[in-house]
């Protein structure tokens, strides 16, 4: 009866966990929103005319220089974002990897598409879009000025450009003179990757002196933002004082409000799943590196210099880089090579990062070889089954030497089984003796564990695995989208993720169940029960996990059946011993039904 009432708590604690899973994470970990799509033609904005140098040059702003350059002016709102980008007070930029415009008023990059990444599996897919100008639902821009004398330079200042565009090979300078007679240049030069190197100089053509802060924030909307998860942090992230600094999610820091870390900023911004705004300082001190709550969902991330006295006839200049693009681990390492502290942190690999890299690489060296990450994961797959074998052979020989001194556990259990202390003592001496660690059996479990988890991040983190294919799979790092209960998506009609239960899943369970079914098992029947349940359990719990990590976990199951299988014929007599035991089980069932009929 106890194991009865046993079995069926853990059948009711079971469905609880499919029935739950879902609807906890969708609660925990709400789904990113879709991502917004452009055209990724570099040139479709059309080139300004001549830009007057009018405009206000200071907007009043408080006499805290940390606080000017910071403080946002009024705007209209909001804007539609084709209305936006159309207006003619624009400068195209157009290189390898991004396209977009800037935007001569305010002298903001607020408009750029990331030409390799396309924002849906679809065939006619646009381009991802990352930054968008002020006041439109998904504003996300970087901003470049100056504070004078403790008043912040007009983000409706209008810069007149050097140039009709941005690329690689032609950089862009933007200029404008206030009524004192002060130049103010900010120069724009851009990689084949999604650094752009900003240089700002003052020339000061007045017959005073002048106290300036050269300035740049990143401002954006968390409802764009992907989802900050216990796997990997997105958001408010940098490097201060030599320290990855990430601790607060969008909603912590605004309740926060600021957040102000000590040390020097090697870099600081915002961070997405698989992309990245981020601020790199230069040379020069800065006064201000943080964070900020705007209220509305709207946060920024603030740089501003110390300010520098600059004589009648003097200059000055300030470089600061920006990072705008996606987090491709190689190209931030090559950024970090250049002396950007921990730059490749960006992507969250966590702890497990000396290992995660090399997995990584070596899914991409794979990839390389047969052209398809699905083939690769199943090479990778194999290659750590291989290495793992002989662990797995030493784990199958301990199993069958615990099944070898079954009789005698049983034996003791039964004459010790009033005095648990001596029984758990005499069992121990017959470990001992007979040479058997029942803890040789999880060694290899224990291995796979990392090695499980780090495939895991790699898939949900490596901007390589995106919109990867494998058969009818269109995204090896998202859920299985064959489902069975929609008919493999032939019927018109979304499944709920707690039963949205795809081929890969199935496949998983059955395959978990058949290695469970072949283990030379020592349990008793209510452990045996569990286990037996325990891959269904696991099918449903899985099924919402990316397709490339139950294509490692279906891959790894059959090689463990086919290493079973092999070791088997290595044990003849352990095989002998599960089909006597089979045998055993058989009898003791058809006497024990013999005995209810007779009764």
């Amino acid at each position: 009866m106890d194991n009865q009432r046993n079995l069926l708590l853990a059948v009711v604690l079971s469905g609880l966990l499919i029935l739950g899973w879902d609807v906890g994470m969708r609660y925990i970990y709400p789904a990113p929103p879709e991502p917004v799509m452009a055209e990724a033609d570099g040139d479709r904005v059309g080139s300004p005319s001549p830009a007057s140098a009018s405009g206000a040059s200071a907007n009043g702003g408080e006499a805290n220089t940390s606080n000017a350059a910071g403080e946002a002016e009024a705007e209209t709102g909001p804007v539609n974002l084709e209305t936006a980008l159309a207006a003619q007070t624009r400068v195209t930029i157009d290189a390898p990897s991004v396209a977009g415009s800037i935007n001569l008023v305010g002298a903001r990059i607020d408009d750029l598409v990331l030409k390799n990444y396309d924002a849906t599996t679809d065939e006619d897919s646009e381009s991802v879009r990352f930054l968008a100008p002020g006041n439109t639902e998904i504003e996300h821009f970087a901003e470049f000025g100056f504070v004078v004398s403790g008043e912040r330079m007009s983000s409706r200042a209008i810069w007149e450009a050097d140039g009709d565009s941005l690329s690689v090979n032609t950089p862009l300078t933007l200029s404008r003179t206030d009524e004192n007679g002060i130049t103010y240049k900010i120069k724009f030069a851009i990689d084949d990757n999604y650094m752009i190197a900003v240089d700002q100089t003052v020339e000061n053509g007045s017959e005073a002196a002048s106290i300036i802060q050269p300035f740049a924030f990143i401002k954006r909307t968390s409802t764009t933002a992907s989802p900050d998860q216990f796997i990997a942090h997105t958001g408010p992230t940098g490097v201060f004082g030599g320290s990855l600094y990430d601790p607060n999610s969008y909603e912590e820091l605004a309740e926060l409000g600021r957040d102000s870390p000590a040390g020097a900023a090697s870099w600081l911004g915002f961070t997405d799943t698989h992309w990245a705004s981020i601020l790199i300082p230069g040379e020069g001190e800065t006064d201000t590196a943080g964070w900020r709550s705007l209220g509305d969902n709207l946060f920024r991330a603030d740089l501003i210099y110390n300010a520098q006295t600059v004589p009648a006839g003097g200059n000055m200049s300030q470089t600061t880089q920006l990072f705008a693009g996606a987090k491709v681990s190689g190209v931030l390492d090559a950024y970090e090579d250049t002396g950007i502290t921990y730059f490749g942190k960006a992507i969250s690999w966590g702890w497990f990062e000396w290992f995660e890299k090399p997995l990584l690489w070596l899914l991409r060296t794979l990839n390389s070889l047969v052209g398809n990450f699905g083939v690769a994961i199943i090479l990778l797959t194999c290659i750590i089954r291989g290495l793992l074998f002989p662990i797995a052979q030493k784990q199958f020989a301990s199993m069958a030497a615990m099944k070898a001194i079954q009789p005698k556990m049983k034996a003791l259990q039964e004459r010790y089984k009033d005095d648990k202390q001596t029984q758990q003592q005499k069992i121990a001496e017959l470990f001992k003796e007979e040479k058997v660690n029942p803890l040789a059996g999880c060694l290899p479990l224990v291995i796979q564990i990392p090695i499980f988890f780090a495939l895991y991040k790699v898939l949900y983190l490596a901007i390589e695995m995106r919109h990867e294919p494998f058969l009818y799979i269109k995204d090896l790092s998202g859920p299985d989208p064959a489902t069975i209960l929609n008919a493999f998506g032939l019927l018109p009609y979304d499944v709920p993720g707690f039963l949205g239960i795809g081929v890969l899943a199935v496949l998983m369970g059955f395959t978990m169940w058949l290695t469970f079914r072949l283990n030379p098992s020592a349990m008793d029947p209510m452990q045996q029960q569990i286990f037996n349940l325990m891959p269904w359990v696991l099918m449903f719990v899985m099924a919402p996990f990316a397709a490339g990590l139950l294509l490692y976990w279906v891959t790894s199951n059959i090689l463990t059946v086919a290493q079973q299988s092999y070791l088997y014929s290595k044990h003849p007599q352990l095989k002998a011993a599960a089909a006597k035991e089979k045998a055993e089980k058989a009898q003791k069932k058809a006497r024990e039904e013999a005995e209810k009929s007779g009764a």
